[in-house]
């Protein structure tokens, strides 16, 4: 046991160096979190087509990935906005859309081929993916939508948004003129 004095001499010895000691964890998990944040999520999922939409495959595209759901009005008025923007860019960008509320019914064919229908309907024109415990794993939860992430040609996470994204903001990401990374 340390008397009282004592106590108080050892936490003014350790106090400074306890503060930079948490100061150092602290830092470090910021960095930590950086990198995390903007490294790239390798995903690998099949879209309604059956093709493969892997990051790794796209290296040297931008890759914009689009989180949405029928019921989302944000995601369903943005839409017509990517399949502009996929259209004119089809050279340099794939845009991917990933569809969260198809199975609701337990009926997954049926849910399926209501939003491959409501999807055309609605101008979707680009690879649509049905988000499931796949999508899940590679991407998390999401927090809100419509949400959008979008990769530089290296793979690397340059954007991510949650909630609406215009062609304006689209463009100024691909021309380097905005970046944002939030989680």
């Amino acid at each position: 046991m340390f008397t009282l004095r004592q106590s108080s001499f050892i936490a003014v010895l350790l106090g400074p160096a306890a503060f930079f000691y948490r100061v150092g964890i602290y830092l470090m998990c910021a960095a930590i979190s950086m990198l995390l944040a903007t490294s790239a999520i390798a995903f690998d999922l099949k879209d309604t087509a059956g093709q493969p939409q892997r990051l790794a495959d796209l290296k040297g595209k931008w890759v914009v990935v689009n989180f949405w759901a029928t019921w989302c009005a944000p995601c369903v008025k943005e839409i017509p906005d990517f399949a502009a923007f996929a259209k004119a860019n089809a050279d340099k960008v794939r845009v991917i859309g990933i569809a969260l509320d198809w199975d609701e019914t337990g009926k997954r064919e049926a849910d399926e081929r209501k939003v491959k229908s409501f999807a055309k309907k609605v101008g979707l024109s680009y690879p649509l993916v049905l988000g499931d415990e796949k999508s899940e794993k590679s991407f998390g939860k999401m927090k809100g939508l419509p949400t959008t992430i979008i990769y530089d040609r290296a793979g690397k996470v340059v954007f991510q948004k949650t909630g609406p994204v215009t062609l304006d903001m689209l463009n100024q990401v691909v021309a380097g003129e905005k970046a944002a990374v939030s989680r």
